[in-house]
């Protein structure tokens, strides 16, 4: 009786201590300053997270390469609609760990050598249709000013000026389910509404005169891979390149929309933008959000640890969930732990719906600022 009661007294005060901790967090307040500086958590990262090898980084690399021809040769063996299905969500996902692994190259998290990572980020990128430098150079300006209201390059928001300026159907395509899923490719061409320039053209804003010639060759990359799919055309058919690789596109488009857009939005509680002289890289870096992505977070390397990717973009994939894992020591109530999830990331779902339903734009005012939402295009029930 004595060691039950014991139990019980230690089963209370496991609860008393946990109902102690949702109460400090829930007066946690994510825009206050932190007591820590970014050295703080860097010095918490064991020193051989930082080290990066090129063997291993071409293992991954090699191993994707081969499913992605197993999938082709797959498909192309059975040609059933009983096979295709399978085939889009797997090829698919495949394409965005290919994306993954370029994106590492891009940050220098694959190797130390310059050459490497460039000729494997073209080689990777350029066969699922992005730009390497040119999205690589963005992707750049996204982590140097994460959180940032104007200065951000990735999702960055809108204000509320702008917002109304935009027409009805500009609105229902970046806020309606499933149109802001498939936006990565016009914001290549485009970029986000109230920014100019493309990450094509080398005399685009986006690059300083010394980027061009990079931005030349990767665009020269991407019009021949281009020109690969239309000779593969009349091989094949259209109608099989389509289903090849163009549904498969299509489907990893739908993941790097997804994945890079949760991982800036949609936690429970409104996270903070920053202008002026509140935002700096630790405060907007703490401003993003990791995710778990079930029996996907190895086939796409870890890209959920995102919070110390965006801090320090130079620590490989594969020593992410360490350095995650350590760094939390330091980060307190300011690393938010992602909802765990089941084998499919089915948890995600209603988490995007709700965000895309309610973070529309921020006010054209103040340093620090939420998303607010705009009542006429969503119903209070929708919301």
């Amino acid at each position: 009786m004595a060691v039950s009661s014991g139990a019980d007294a230690e089963h209370h005060g496991h609860a008393q201590y946990e109902h102690l901790g949702k109460r400090a967090a829930d007066k946690f307040d994510p825009a206050a300053p932190p007591p820590f500086k970014i050295a703080d958590i860097r010095a918490a990262i064991p020193p051989h997270c930082w080290v990066k090898d090129p063997l291993r980084s071409l293992s991954y690399v090699a191993w994707d390469v081969f499913v992605v021809a197993a999938l082709l040769a797959a498909a192309a063996f059975f040609d059933s609609w009983i096979f295709w299905p399978i085939y889009w969500a797997a090829q698919g996902t495949m394409f965005w760990a290919l994306f993954v692994l370029g994106h590492d190259c891009g940050h220098g998290s694959f190797s130390d050598n310059t050459t490497l990572n460039n000729v494997v980020g073209h080689v990777l990128h350029s066969s699922i249709l992005v730009p390497y430098h040119g999205w690589r150079i963005s992707h750049r300006t996204h982590h140097q000013n994460h959180g940032h209201v104007e200065n951000d390059e990735s999702w960055v928001p809108l204000t509320e000026n702008l917002y109304k300026q935009l027409d009805f159907s500009t609105k229902f395509l970046r806020y309606k389910i499933p149109f802001p899923m498939f936006a990565y490719p016009l914001y290549l061409w485009y970029r986000s509404p109230g920014k100019s320039g493309s990450h094509f053209n080398p005399y685009s804003s986006l690059f300083k005169p010394n980027e061009r010639d990079l931005v030349i060759t990767s665009t020269i990359c991407w019009a021949a891979m281009v020109a690969c799919l239309l000779y593969a055309s009349t091989i094949v058919g259209p109608t099989m390149l389509f289903k090849l690789y163009g549904v498969p596109y299509l489907i990893f488009v739908v993941w790097l929309d997804t994945v890079t857009y949760l991982h800036h939005h949609g936690y429970d509680k409104k996270l903070p933008w920053y202008r002026s002289k509140e935002w700096s890289y630790l405060r907007g870096g703490l401003t993003t959000v990791d995710q778990d992505y079930g029996i996907f977070n190895k086939i796409h390397h870890d890209i959920g640890t995102h919070v110390v990717h965006h801090l320090f973009p130079q620590i490989p994939h594969y020593h992410l969930v360490e350095a995650t894992r350590e760094a939390k020591r330091v980060l307190g109530n300011y690393y938010r732990e992602p909802r765990k999830s089941g084998a499919v990331p089915f948890h995600l779902v209603p988490t995007l719906l709700k965000s895309l339903s309610r973070d529309h734009y921020v006010s054209d005012n103040g340093d620090i600022v939420y998303y607010q939402t705009d009542g006429e295009l969503f119903s209070s029930k929708e919301i």
